[in-house]
Protein backbone atom coordinates (compact mmCIF):
# COMPACT_ATOMS: atom_id res chain seq x y z
CA UNK A 1 0.00 0.00 0.00
CA UNK A 2 1.47 3.81 -0.92
CA UNK A 3 1.74 6.24 1.53
CA UNK A 4 -1.23 8.39 2.15
CA UNK A 5 0.21 12.07 1.35
CA UNK A 6 -1.14 14.86 3.42
CA UNK A 7 -1.13 18.70 3.26
CA UNK A 8 -1.51 19.89 6.56
CA UNK A 9 -3.02 23.82 7.25
CA UNK A 10 -2.25 25.19 10.74
CA UNK A 11 0.83 22.99 10.89
CA UNK A 12 2.75 25.21 13.63
CA UNK A 13 -0.51 25.12 16.24
CA UNK A 14 -1.53 22.46 18.48
CA UNK A 15 -3.16 19.98 16.06
CA UNK A 16 -0.92 20.51 13.51
CA UNK A 17 2.13 19.80 15.38
CA UNK A 18 0.79 16.75 16.79
CA UNK A 19 -0.12 15.65 13.67
CA UNK A 20 3.32 16.06 12.09
CA UNK A 21 4.35 13.67 15.26
CA UNK A 22 1.68 11.06 14.34
CA UNK A 23 2.94 11.47 10.93
CA UNK A 24 6.56 10.78 11.83
CA UNK A 25 5.99 7.94 13.62
CA UNK A 26 4.97 6.31 10.76
CA UNK A 27 6.50 7.71 7.65
CA UNK A 28 5.71 4.51 5.94
CA UNK A 29 1.95 5.03 5.87
CA UNK A 30 1.99 8.91 5.05
CA UNK A 31 3.87 11.52 3.09
CA UNK A 32 3.18 15.22 3.75
CA UNK A 33 2.65 17.19 0.43
CA UNK A 34 2.06 20.58 1.73
CA UNK A 35 1.87 22.41 5.29
CA UNK A 36 0.60 25.95 5.61
CA UNK A 37 0.82 28.41 8.44
CA UNK A 38 0.04 31.54 10.10
CA UNK A 39 3.19 33.42 10.92
CA UNK A 40 5.83 31.29 12.08
CA UNK A 41 8.29 31.18 9.97
CA UNK A 42 11.40 29.30 11.84
CA UNK A 43 9.27 26.53 13.33
CA UNK A 44 7.24 26.11 9.49
CA UNK A 45 10.98 25.80 8.04
CA UNK A 46 11.93 22.92 10.16
CA UNK A 47 8.70 21.18 9.52
CA UNK A 48 9.41 21.62 5.61
CA UNK A 49 12.69 20.74 5.84
CA UNK A 50 12.37 17.36 8.32
CA UNK A 51 9.60 16.46 5.82
CA UNK A 52 10.68 17.80 2.68
CA UNK A 53 7.39 18.78 1.67
CA UNK A 54 7.26 19.94 -1.85
CA UNK A 55 4.53 22.96 -1.16
CA UNK A 56 5.70 25.75 2.03
CA UNK A 57 2.72 28.52 2.48
CA UNK A 58 2.81 31.13 4.96
CA UNK A 59 -0.21 33.37 5.45
CA UNK A 60 1.80 36.54 6.54
CA UNK A 61 5.60 36.93 6.50
CA UNK A 62 8.14 37.07 3.61
CA UNK A 63 9.22 34.76 1.22
CA UNK A 64 12.56 35.75 1.11
CA UNK A 65 13.19 35.62 5.15
CA UNK A 66 10.71 31.39 4.70
CA UNK A 67 13.20 30.49 1.93
CA UNK A 68 16.75 31.83 3.76
CA UNK A 69 15.18 29.46 6.97
CA UNK A 70 14.76 26.74 5.01
CA UNK A 71 17.91 26.88 3.41
CA UNK A 72 19.49 27.91 6.90
CA UNK A 73 17.66 24.82 8.76
CA UNK A 74 18.49 22.31 5.82
CA UNK A 75 22.73 23.53 5.97
CA UNK A 76 22.80 22.79 9.36
CA UNK A 77 21.44 19.20 9.30
CA UNK A 78 23.57 18.82 6.44
CA UNK A 79 27.01 19.68 8.87
CA UNK A 80 25.42 17.17 11.16
CA UNK A 81 24.36 13.30 11.08
CA UNK A 82 21.26 14.23 9.16
CA UNK A 83 21.05 13.55 4.91
CA UNK A 84 18.44 15.36 3.00
CA UNK A 85 17.48 13.11 -0.06
CA UNK A 86 17.82 15.64 -2.53
CA UNK A 87 20.58 17.66 -3.33
CA UNK A 88 19.42 21.21 -2.39
CA UNK A 89 15.96 21.05 -0.98
CA UNK A 90 14.18 23.71 -2.81
CA UNK A 91 10.19 23.82 -2.36
CA UNK A 92 7.58 25.52 -3.43
CA UNK A 93 6.61 28.57 -1.79
CA UNK A 94 3.59 30.65 -1.57
CA UNK A 95 3.06 33.37 0.79
CA UNK A 96 -0.37 35.90 1.54
CA UNK A 97 -3.50 35.39 2.55
CA UNK A 98 -5.00 32.52 0.18
CA UNK A 99 -1.47 30.06 1.27
CA UNK A 100 -4.03 27.52 3.25
CA UNK A 101 -6.60 27.75 0.45
CA UNK A 102 -2.83 26.70 -1.86
CA UNK A 103 -1.89 23.80 0.24
CA UNK A 104 -5.40 22.67 0.19
CA UNK A 105 -5.74 22.43 -3.22
CA UNK A 106 -2.19 20.31 -3.93
CA UNK A 107 -4.86 17.22 -4.08
CA UNK A 108 -3.17 15.41 -1.37
CA UNK A 109 -5.12 12.37 -0.40
CA UNK A 110 -6.31 13.77 3.17
CA UNK A 111 -6.30 17.84 4.24
CA UNK A 112 -5.93 18.66 7.69
CA UNK A 113 -7.56 21.77 8.42
CA UNK A 114 -6.02 22.99 11.59
CA UNK A 115 -6.24 26.57 11.39
CA UNK A 116 -8.34 28.45 13.99
CA UNK A 117 -11.57 30.47 12.90
CA UNK A 118 -13.78 31.83 10.50
CA UNK A 119 -10.74 32.43 7.93
CA UNK A 120 -10.69 27.88 7.93
CA UNK A 121 -13.94 28.05 4.83
CA UNK A 122 -11.78 28.69 2.19
CA UNK A 123 -9.20 26.44 2.67
CA UNK A 124 -12.39 23.55 3.54
CA UNK A 125 -14.04 24.01 0.67
CA UNK A 126 -10.72 23.82 -1.62
CA UNK A 127 -9.87 20.80 -0.25
CA UNK A 128 -13.59 19.40 -1.21
CA UNK A 129 -13.61 20.55 -4.17
CA UNK A 130 -9.71 18.99 -4.72
CA UNK A 131 -11.27 16.02 -3.47
CA UNK A 132 -9.20 15.27 -0.75
CA UNK A 133 -10.36 13.66 2.57
CA UNK A 134 -10.73 16.36 4.64
CA UNK A 135 -9.72 15.69 8.32
CA UNK A 136 -11.53 18.57 9.49
CA UNK A 137 -10.23 20.26 13.22
CA UNK A 138 -11.49 23.66 12.15
CA UNK A 139 -15.16 23.24 12.80
CA UNK A 140 -15.92 26.73 12.52
CA UNK A 141 -15.80 26.13 8.97
CA UNK A 142 -18.26 23.80 8.87
CA UNK A 143 -20.38 25.67 11.13
CA UNK A 144 -20.15 29.10 9.56
CA UNK A 145 -20.64 27.02 5.95
CA UNK A 146 -23.44 24.88 6.91
CA UNK A 147 -25.00 23.48 3.99
CA UNK A 148 -22.74 25.16 1.80
CA UNK A 149 -20.26 22.92 3.39
CA UNK A 150 -22.02 19.35 3.52
CA UNK A 151 -23.63 20.16 0.17
CA UNK A 152 -19.96 20.31 -1.49
CA UNK A 153 -18.22 17.04 0.33
CA UNK A 154 -19.18 13.85 -0.93
CA UNK A 155 -20.60 11.00 1.23
CA UNK A 156 -17.51 9.83 4.08
CA UNK A 157 -15.25 13.01 2.55
CA UNK A 158 -15.17 14.78 5.63
CA UNK A 159 -13.91 13.21 9.07
CA UNK A 160 -14.09 14.66 11.92
CA UNK A 161 -10.86 15.83 14.09
CA UNK A 162 -12.75 17.18 17.30
CA UNK A 163 -12.58 14.40 19.98
CA UNK A 164 -16.01 14.76 20.92
CA UNK A 165 -17.23 14.45 17.04
CA UNK A 166 -14.40 11.51 16.14
CA UNK A 167 -15.59 9.60 19.46
CA UNK A 168 -19.36 9.83 18.02
CA UNK A 169 -17.94 8.76 14.70
CA UNK A 170 -16.31 6.04 16.21
CA UNK A 171 -19.42 4.82 18.16
CA UNK A 172 -21.74 5.23 15.05
CA UNK A 173 -19.51 2.11 13.48
CA UNK A 174 -21.52 -0.05 16.30
CA UNK A 175 -24.65 0.48 14.91
CA UNK A 176 -26.94 1.99 11.66
CA UNK A 177 -27.72 5.38 11.36
CA UNK A 178 -31.71 4.29 11.53
CA UNK A 179 -30.92 3.28 15.13
CA UNK A 180 -29.44 5.98 16.94
CA UNK A 181 -31.95 7.56 19.62
CA UNK A 182 -29.21 10.32 20.18
CA UNK A 183 -25.92 11.86 20.67
CA UNK A 184 -24.15 12.77 23.78
CA UNK A 185 -21.34 15.43 23.39
CA UNK A 186 -19.25 15.31 27.02
CA UNK A 187 -17.92 18.39 28.29
CA UNK A 188 -15.12 19.31 31.02
CA UNK A 189 -16.67 22.15 32.19
CA UNK A 190 -13.84 24.16 32.16
CA UNK A 191 -12.06 25.44 34.61
CA UNK A 192 -15.09 27.34 36.03
CA UNK A 193 -17.29 24.01 36.59
CA UNK A 194 -19.76 24.72 39.35
CA UNK A 195 -19.28 28.31 39.90
CA UNK A 196 -22.47 30.38 39.79
CA UNK A 197 -23.00 33.51 37.33
CA UNK A 198 -21.85 35.83 39.97
CA UNK A 199 -18.92 34.00 40.55
CA UNK A 200 -17.95 34.47 37.43
CA UNK A 201 -18.01 38.33 37.14
CA UNK A 202 -14.60 38.66 38.46
CA UNK A 203 -12.56 36.06 36.32
CA UNK A 204 -9.28 37.03 34.69
CA UNK A 205 -8.00 36.39 31.26
CA UNK A 206 -5.07 34.08 33.23
CA UNK A 207 -7.86 32.21 34.76
CA UNK A 208 -10.00 31.32 31.59
CA UNK A 209 -7.08 30.28 29.95
CA UNK A 210 -5.92 27.34 32.87
CA UNK A 211 -8.07 24.73 31.06
CA UNK A 212 -7.81 21.98 33.05
CA UNK A 213 -7.31 18.99 30.41
CA UNK A 214 -6.37 20.18 27.23
CA UNK A 215 -3.56 22.88 25.71
CA UNK A 216 -5.24 24.89 23.40
CA UNK A 217 -4.69 28.13 21.74
CA UNK A 218 -5.97 31.21 23.09
CA UNK A 219 -9.93 31.06 21.37
CA UNK A 220 -10.42 27.94 22.04
CA UNK A 221 -9.38 27.65 25.37
CA UNK A 222 -11.11 30.97 26.56
CA UNK A 223 -14.09 29.13 24.30
CA UNK A 224 -14.11 26.00 26.71
CA UNK A 225 -14.11 28.61 29.58
CA UNK A 226 -17.28 30.01 28.33
CA UNK A 227 -18.78 26.62 26.81
CA UNK A 228 -19.29 28.43 23.30
CA UNK A 229 -16.95 25.66 22.11
CA UNK A 230 -19.65 23.23 23.16
CA UNK A 231 -21.66 25.19 21.79
CA UNK A 232 -20.30 25.38 18.52
CA UNK A 233 -19.94 21.48 19.06
CA UNK A 234 -23.90 20.46 18.83
CA UNK A 235 -23.90 22.64 16.01
CA UNK A 236 -21.22 21.04 14.22
CA UNK A 237 -22.83 17.05 15.92
CA UNK A 238 -26.00 17.93 13.52
CA UNK A 239 -24.36 19.12 10.45
CA UNK A 240 -21.49 16.20 10.99
CA UNK A 241 -24.36 13.46 11.89
CA UNK A 242 -27.54 14.71 10.53
CA UNK A 243 -29.18 14.43 13.39
CA UNK A 244 -31.62 16.91 14.82
CA UNK A 245 -30.82 19.34 17.99
CA UNK A 246 -33.41 18.22 19.98
CA UNK A 247 -31.35 14.56 20.49
CA UNK A 248 -28.20 16.21 20.84
CA UNK A 249 -27.62 16.18 24.44
CA UNK A 250 -24.40 18.07 26.58
CA UNK A 251 -23.50 16.28 29.63
CA UNK A 252 -20.87 17.61 32.40
CA UNK A 253 -17.86 14.93 33.09
CA UNK A 254 -14.50 16.63 34.47
CA UNK A 255 -12.34 14.02 33.68
CA UNK A 256 -12.92 13.49 29.67
CA UNK A 257 -12.12 10.62 29.58
CA UNK A 258 -15.30 9.86 27.81
CA UNK A 259 -14.59 11.74 24.73
CA UNK A 260 -18.75 11.35 23.79
CA UNK A 261 -21.63 8.79 23.43
CA UNK A 262 -24.06 7.34 20.96
CA UNK A 263 -27.60 5.96 22.74
CA UNK A 264 -29.51 3.92 20.10
CA UNK A 265 -32.82 2.70 20.15
CA UNK A 266 -32.65 -0.82 21.83
CA UNK A 267 -31.66 1.36 24.93
CA UNK A 268 -27.19 0.88 25.06
CA UNK A 269 -25.06 3.55 24.72
CA UNK A 270 -22.01 3.26 23.06
CA UNK A 271 -19.22 5.20 24.43
CA UNK A 272 -15.64 6.23 22.78
CA UNK A 273 -13.02 6.64 26.40
CA UNK A 274 -9.27 7.57 26.20
CA UNK A 275 -6.79 9.85 27.59
CA UNK A 276 -8.08 13.35 27.57
CA UNK A 277 -5.67 14.19 24.49
CA UNK A 278 -5.83 14.67 20.75
CA UNK A 279 -3.11 12.39 19.36
CA UNK A 280 -5.94 9.43 18.56
CA UNK A 281 -8.55 11.91 16.96
CA UNK A 282 -5.67 13.57 15.21
CA UNK A 283 -4.37 9.79 14.04
CA UNK A 284 -7.89 8.86 13.36
CA UNK A 285 -8.33 11.77 11.12
CA UNK A 286 -5.38 11.02 8.48
CA UNK A 287 -5.59 7.33 8.72
CA UNK A 288 -9.70 6.59 8.77
CA UNK A 289 -11.50 4.23 8.84
CA UNK A 290 -8.10 2.52 10.02
CA UNK A 291 -6.11 2.65 13.28
CA UNK A 292 -2.32 3.02 13.64
CA UNK A 293 -0.38 1.36 16.20
CA UNK A 294 0.32 3.13 19.73
CA UNK A 295 -0.63 6.61 18.90
CA UNK A 296 -1.46 7.30 23.04
CA UNK A 297 -1.43 5.03 26.06
CA UNK A 298 -4.88 3.21 27.27
CA UNK A 299 -6.80 3.74 30.27
CA UNK A 300 -4.94 1.78 33.09
CA UNK A 301 -7.87 -0.50 34.56
CA UNK A 302 -6.09 -1.76 36.88
CA UNK A 303 -5.98 1.27 38.86
CA UNK A 304 -9.38 2.58 40.87
CA UNK A 305 -10.83 5.79 39.53
CA UNK A 306 -13.83 7.70 39.59
CA UNK A 307 -15.75 9.31 36.72
CA UNK A 308 -18.48 12.14 37.37
CA UNK A 309 -21.51 13.34 34.86
CA UNK A 310 -23.44 16.04 35.42
CA UNK A 311 -26.29 18.11 33.70
CA UNK A 312 -24.95 21.68 31.98
CA UNK A 313 -25.85 24.71 34.07
CA UNK A 314 -27.36 26.69 31.68
CA UNK A 315 -28.10 29.60 33.82
CA UNK A 316 -24.41 30.49 34.46
CA UNK A 317 -23.02 28.84 31.24
CA UNK A 318 -25.94 30.01 28.37
CA UNK A 319 -23.25 29.60 25.50
CA UNK A 320 -24.74 25.97 24.37
CA UNK A 321 -28.41 27.15 24.92
CA UNK A 322 -28.26 30.18 22.26
CA UNK A 323 -26.27 27.78 19.94
CA UNK A 324 -29.05 25.45 19.81
CA UNK A 325 -31.16 28.34 18.83
CA UNK A 326 -28.57 29.98 16.46
CA UNK A 327 -28.41 26.27 14.89
CA UNK A 328 -32.15 25.63 14.59
CA UNK A 329 -32.37 29.40 12.97
CA UNK A 330 -29.68 28.24 10.73
CA UNK A 331 -28.94 30.11 7.50
CA UNK A 332 -25.79 33.01 8.64
CA UNK A 333 -26.74 33.01 11.98
CA UNK A 334 -24.26 30.33 13.16
CA UNK A 335 -21.76 32.60 10.80
CA UNK A 336 -23.03 36.09 13.37
CA UNK A 337 -22.71 33.78 16.43
CA UNK A 338 -19.07 32.65 16.01
CA UNK A 339 -17.75 36.08 14.47
CA UNK A 340 -19.42 38.13 17.60
CA UNK A 341 -17.84 35.40 19.88
CA UNK A 342 -14.18 36.70 18.28
CA UNK A 343 -14.60 39.90 18.55
CA UNK A 344 -15.73 39.43 22.34
CA UNK A 345 -12.98 36.91 23.29
CA UNK A 346 -10.34 39.75 22.27
CA UNK A 347 -12.07 41.93 23.63
CA UNK A 348 -12.17 40.02 27.25
CA UNK A 349 -8.28 39.44 26.99
CA UNK A 350 -7.68 43.24 26.31
CA UNK A 351 -8.96 43.89 29.21
CA UNK A 352 -12.01 45.98 27.54
CA UNK A 353 -14.75 43.44 28.94
CA UNK A 354 -15.94 41.33 31.78
CA UNK A 355 -16.34 37.09 31.13
CA UNK A 356 -19.66 36.81 31.33
CA UNK A 357 -19.72 40.06 29.16
CA UNK A 358 -18.63 37.17 26.16
CA UNK A 359 -22.06 35.20 25.79
CA UNK A 360 -24.00 38.13 26.51
CA UNK A 361 -22.30 40.40 23.34
CA UNK A 362 -22.96 37.56 21.29
CA UNK A 363 -26.56 37.20 22.27
CA UNK A 364 -27.15 41.23 21.88
CA UNK A 365 -25.43 40.71 18.18
CA UNK A 366 -27.86 37.62 17.75
CA UNK A 367 -30.47 39.24 18.85
CA UNK A 368 -29.97 42.61 16.16
CA UNK A 369 -29.42 40.27 12.71
CA UNK A 370 -32.50 39.28 10.91
CA UNK A 371 -30.89 36.88 8.58
CA UNK A 372 -31.79 38.58 5.97
CA UNK A 373 -28.40 40.83 5.67
CA UNK A 374 -26.58 38.19 3.31
CA UNK A 375 -26.89 34.69 1.31
CA UNK A 376 -26.02 31.84 3.18
CA UNK A 377 -25.74 29.50 -0.18
CA UNK A 378 -21.96 31.68 -1.11
CA UNK A 379 -19.31 31.53 0.30
CA UNK A 380 -19.05 35.83 -0.15
CA UNK A 381 -22.21 35.91 1.50
CA UNK A 382 -21.19 33.97 4.94
CA UNK A 383 -17.99 36.20 4.86
CA UNK A 384 -20.38 39.25 4.60
CA UNK A 385 -22.33 37.65 7.97
CA UNK A 386 -19.19 36.87 9.52
CA UNK A 387 -17.98 40.81 8.49
CA UNK A 388 -21.34 42.39 9.83
CA UNK A 389 -21.23 40.27 12.92
CA UNK A 390 -17.58 41.68 13.80
CA UNK A 391 -18.79 45.08 13.28
CA UNK A 392 -22.10 44.74 15.15
CA UNK A 393 -19.97 43.13 18.21
CA UNK A 394 -17.11 46.16 18.32
CA UNK A 395 -20.42 48.66 18.09
CA UNK A 396 -22.08 46.60 20.89
CA UNK A 397 -18.93 46.93 23.41
CA UNK A 398 -17.82 50.14 22.39
CA UNK A 399 -14.54 49.43 20.74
Amino acid sequence: MSPRSVAVLGSTGSIGTQALDVIGRNRDRFTVAALSAGSNTSLLARQAVDFEVPLVALATGSADDLRRAIGAYAASLRRGSHALRGPAYAPEIVVGKEAAEAAARVGADVVLNGVTGSIGLRPTLAALAAGSVLALANKESLIIGGDLVTRAARPDQIIPVDSEHSAIAQSLRGGRAEEVRRLVVTASGGPFRGRSRAELADVTPEQALAHPNFSMGRVITTNSATLVNKGLEVIEAHLLFDIPFDRIDVVVHPQQQIHSMVEFRDGSTIAQLGPPRMLVPIALGLSWPERLDDIDVPCDWSMAQSWDFAPLDDEAFPAVRLARQVGEAGGTFPAVYNAANEVAVDAFHEGRIGFVDIVDAIARVVDAHTGRESDASTVEGVLDADAWAREQAAAELGL
